[in-house]
C-alpha cells in the first residue's frame, strides 16, 4: 500500500518558525514533524510514499532525499499552487498505479502515532474510511456526524457542539476518489478541500466510515503547541547517555538521550525527558529540566537553566540565562543573562486573530541575534533576523528583520 502525505503548505499560524521552513520539517524532539509520520508508516509496513511539495519543498528534499535513509522509498510530487487539500491529493493521481487498490493520505504536520495508522487500515470499510478520534473541545476542528460507522455529515468548525468525533486528517481511499476530487467545487475560501469531496461523495449516496482511534495524534496547530507535542513524544524515548561525553560531577536522573560527539561539562543537572543532538557543549553549571529537546550543534555556557523548550540546531546560549517553555529557532545566538519569562493564558495574536496560548515564554525565529540582560517578557514573540541590542526588555511582538536598539 502506499501512502500520500500532503507536505506543500506553509504553515502561516506556527510563524515565525515558518518563514525560513515548512511546518513538516518543524521539530519535535529533534526530527521533524514529518520524520514522525514516516516513521509511523513503516511500522506498519508502508514503505511506498509520495511527498506532495510546494513552499520550501528543497528544505525537504534536501533532507528525506530518495527516502532510503528512512527506510522507505520516497516520490515527489509539486503542488505548484497550495489551493486546497483536494487539489494536492490529485497532484498525486498519475503516481497511483493500476495495482494500486487502496492507498493512504496523511497530512505531513501532525504528529501520528503508528497505532493510529494501524487503527485506519484495520477498521477500514466502504468506498473510503477517515480516522475519526474524540476530544472534549472540538472548536477550530471539522467534526464527523456518524451513525454507527457510516459518516452521515462532516461539518467544519461547529459554532455549537453537535458530536464530540474530530477528523484527523488521515484517510484510506480507492482510486474513485481522485474522479469524484475532480466533480468537487471551489470553497468560498478559494480552496478545493478534501472534506468537500467527502461530503460530496456522502450526497451521491456513497458509503463513507470511519475509524476511531485512541492513539496518538497531535495537532500542532500554533508553535506554541511544539511545546505539547514536544513533551508526548520525548515521554517515549528511552535513556542513552553513550555516545556523548559525560563529565564527573554531572548528574543526570530520568531519560536522557546524548548525542555524538556532544560533551556535558562538569557540575551540570539533566533531569529527562531531555533528548541532546550531536556536536554540542553544555555547561559547566548547566541546569536541563522535563521536556526539553536540544538540538545539533548547541552551546549552552555555564550556570544557563532551560526546561520545557526546543533549542533547534546550531543555537549559542551565553551564560546566566533562563529559557521557560519556549521554542528557540536555528541560528539564535543570546548574550549572558539573557531571560525568556514563562507565562500562562497568553494571548497572542496570529494573523489579526488573538489565541490563547497555555504556557508560554517566548517563541524566537531563525538567525536573530539576542544582546546581553535581554528580558522577553512572556507571550511575546521575534521574528526571524532581528537583532536586540543588549539591555532591553521586549514587552511587544518583534517583527521581522527587526532592529532594537
Amino acid at each position: 500500500m502506499k501512502a500520500i502525505i500532503l507536505a506543500a503548505g506553509e504553515g502561516k499560524r506556527c510563524r515565525p518558525l515558518t518563514l525560513t521552513r515548512s511546518k513538516v520539517m518543524l521539530p519535535v524532539a529533534n526530527k521533524p514533524i514529518l520524520e514522525h509520520i514516516i516513521n509511523s508508516l513503516v511500522k506498519n509496513g508502508i514503505k511506498e510514499i509520495i511527498l506532495v511539495v510546494g513552499y520550501k519543498k528543497e528544505r525537504i528534499m534536501d533532507y528525506f532525499e530518495d527516502g532510503i535513509n528512512f527506510g522507505v522509498k520516497i516520490e515527489y510530487v509539486e503542488q505548484k499552487a497550495q489551493i486546497g487539500t483536494a487539489h494536492a491529493i490529485l497532484q498525486a493521481r498519475k503516481m497511483i498505479g493500476q495495482d494500486d487498490e487502496k492507498f493512504i493520505v496523511v497530512n505531513g504536520d501532525n504528529i501520528i502515532g503508528p497505532q493510529a495508522i494501524f487503527d485506519l487500515i484495520n477498521g477500514a470499510e466502504g468506498d473510503a474510511t477517515l480516522l475519526t478520534c474524540k476530544k472534549e473541545n472540538v472548536s477550530g476542528y471539522g467534526v464527523i456526524v456518524a451513525k454507527g460507522k457510516n459518516v452521515t455529515e462532516i461539518i467544519e468548525k461547529p459554532k455549537t457542539l453537535v458530536s464530540h468525533l474530530i477528523n484527523t486528517g488521515i484517510y484510506l481511499f480507492r482510486k474513485e476518489i481522485f474522479e469524484m476530487i475532480e466533480n468537487t467545487s471551489i470553497s468560498t475560501a478559494g480552496e478545493y478541500a478534501i472534506t468537500d469531496t467527502l461530503q460530496l461523495m456522502i450526497n451521491n449516496g456513497m458509503d463513507l466510515t470511519t475509524a476511531v482511534t485512541n492513539a496518538e495524534w497531535i495537532d500542532a496547530a500554533y508553535s506554541w503547541n511544539l511545546l505539547e507535542a514536544n513533551t508526548i513524544v520525548l515521554g517515549d524515548f528511552e535513556n542513552n547517555i553513550n555516545k556523548g561525553k559525560v563529565e564527573d560531577g554531572t548528574i543526570i536522573k530520568g531519560s536522557v538521550s546524548i548525542g555524538k560527539n556532544t560533551t556535558i561539562r562538569a557540575g551540570s543537572y539533566i533531569v529527562g525527558p531531555v533528548v541532546i543532538g550531536d556536536n554540542c557543549d553544555i555547561g559547566p553549571g548547566v541546569v536541563i529540566l522535563p521536556s526539553t529537546s536540544i538540538g545539533n550543534n548547541v552551546s549552552i555556557a555555564s550556570f544557563s537553566h532551560i526546561k520545557n523548550s526546543i533549542l533547534m540546531n546550531d543555537v549559542r546560549i551565553n551564560t546566566h540565562s533562563n529559557i521557560s517553555s519556549s521554542i528557540i529557532g536555528s541560528n539564535v545566538s543570546t548574550g549572558p543573562n539573557f531571560i525568556a519569562e514563562e507565562g500562562e493564558d497568553m494571548l497572542i495574536r496570529i494573523e489579526n486573530e488573538l489565541h490563547v496560548a497555555g504556557k508560554l515564554g517566548t517563541v524566537i525565529g531563525d538567525d536573530s541575534e539576542v544582546g546581553g540582560n535581554v528580558l522577553v517578557r512572556a507571550g511575546n514573540l521575534v521574528s526571524s533576523n532581528c537583532h536586540i541590542n543588549s539591555g532591553k526588555t521586549i514587552s511587544e511582538e518583534v517583527p521581522t528583520n527587526a532592529i532594537i536598539i
